[in-house]
């Protein structure tokens, strides 16, 4: 059965809790990505942020992005996968929080991110449609 380390992205680039919204919008426009994990200053996960986040958290609200952290953004625990972990419960994780990335943890640190991209490229396609709907449904 494929695990979470043979499909993930490898060496992920975090946002530092300290930093703030605007230099995670600029890391994301460099790297091309739409999501970055958020990271303490003891580079343990702290939660993620998105593109999505930062419009409607910080621009509609009519926040600075340059006075507010990432790490106001970041939200309880976030949601994780183990790096050995199966395919099926990347999947089931997903799914059930509704999320469509997710950081791969080995033991406390942070090694990879999984995306709803690399599960469809990895995975048989009656697997990924399962996934892809129920990241469609409406809660």
């Amino acid at each position: 059965m494929t695990r979470a380390r043979e499909i993930m992205t490898p060496d992920p680039t975090c946002v530092q809790t300290s930093q703030t919204v605007r230099d995670a919008a600029q890391l994301m426009a460099d790297k091309g990505v739409g999501a970055l994990p958020i990271c303490g200053e003891d580079n343990r996960l702290k939660g993620m942020i998105t593109d999505r986040d930062i419009v409607v958290k910080v621009l509609a609200e009519g926040k600075d992005p340059r006075a507010v952290t990432a790490g106001e953004l970041a939200q309880g625990e976030a949601v994780t996968i183990g790096a050995d972990d199966e395919a099926t419960e990347i999947m089931n994780t997903m799914a059930e929080h509704k999320v469509r990335r997710l950081p791969v943890i080995d033991g406390h640190d942070l090694v990879g991110i999984i995306s709803q991209a690399d599960v469809a490229r990895a995975l048989p396609e009656p697997q990924v449609g399962d996934l892809l709907e129920a990241l469609s449904v409406d809660s």
